[in-house]
């Protein structure tokens, strides 16, 4: 099941089942405990909950009648890196003087884990991403999130964009923070998948499409079987020692990465298509 906070045309916010074409509103006046996405997320049984939850009073509506908002409530947002063979090799590359730092990271039983993003930070679909101004090589990374609950239990999967200054972290690996964490740094949604089974890592693809002038400009996928970690691992490790009260979004890792000589510039147009979970699409800006 995928679920998704939703705006109305009147302007109204809602959280609604996706299905193909259209979307079914859900009613959160019927349970007390229930007043957000993230609280449907981190229930017991978020599916049957949602399938209780459908407003009788509301018919399906096209998905084209309601803007899709980021599926983020309080909750932060933490990242994974180097958990592909792919970012492995381009850290190596941007980084000359810590390329055994992160030739070591891909190995080592402890992954890197750093912090991306508050909610006001964070952008929906077809809301604007943003290049730092002192940067001239910035590239998107399309990433699997997980949806983790405050008991760290993995409850949803969405679409990560985690924008990366590489030029910045290239210069020298303690300046990661302002190569990823700044205004509109993050993008998140269009929808939360709710998993019923386990993901078929191998089958599930990630694509990323990056269009200027209305021309694709890069193309790249990869898929889940290339990941070198396990959601479990990642979720242990971002849970030593902390706690997340309102739950977390967490940054997988990308597997996708456009060739050295590539930057995004202002105007682009960057779309990341995740397996089940549906299409990302965010506008580039700077300045």
């Amino acid at each position: 099941m995928r679920v998704a906070k939703v705006q109305l045309p009147g302007g109204d916010i809602r959280i609604a089942i996706v299905e193909e074409q259209t979307v079914r509103l859900l009613d959160l006046k019927q349970v007390a405990t229930c007043k957000s996405l993230s609280d449907l997320l981190h229930s017991a049984d978020p599916v049957g909950l949602a399938k209780f939850l459908v407003d009788r009073n509301s018919e399906p509506l096209p998905q084209a009648n309601v803007k899709f908002l980021a599926p983020i409530d309080q909750q932060e947002v933490w990242a994974a890196g180097v958990t592909y063979k792919r970012s492995q090799v381009a850290r190596m590359e941007e980084s000359k003087a810590a390329a055994s730092h992160y030739d070591k990271v891909y190995t080592a039983p402890r992954p890197e884990i750093f912090f991306k993003a508050t909610p006001h930070r964070v952008s929906g679909p077809n809301q604007p991403l943003r290049i730092r101004q002192d940067t001239i090589w910035s590239v998107p990374e399309p990433e699997l999130t997980l949806v983790v609950s405050p008991a760290l239990k993995l409850v949803g999967y969405t679409i990560g964009n985690d924008m990366s200054a590489r030029d910045i972290e290239g210069e020298n690996p303690l300046y990661l923070p302002q190569a990823k964490m700044y205004s509109e740094c993050c993008g998140l949604g269009p929808c939360v998948l709710i998993p019923e089974s386990p993901l078929d890592r191998a089958q599930t693809k990630i694509l990323l499409d990056i269009s200027r002038g209305g021309k694709v400009v890069f193309h790249g996928e990869t898929d889940l079987g290339q990941m070198a970690r396990t959601f479990e691992d990642l979720i242990s490790w971002l849970g030593k020692d902390n706690t997340f009260p309102s739950g977390t979004f967490l940054l997988t890792g990308t597997g996708v990465v456009p060739p050295d000589d590539f930057t995004l510039a202002a105007g682009d147009s960057v779309a990341i298509t995740i397996t089940g979970i549906g299409t990302l699409t965010n506008p580039i800006v700077q300045g």
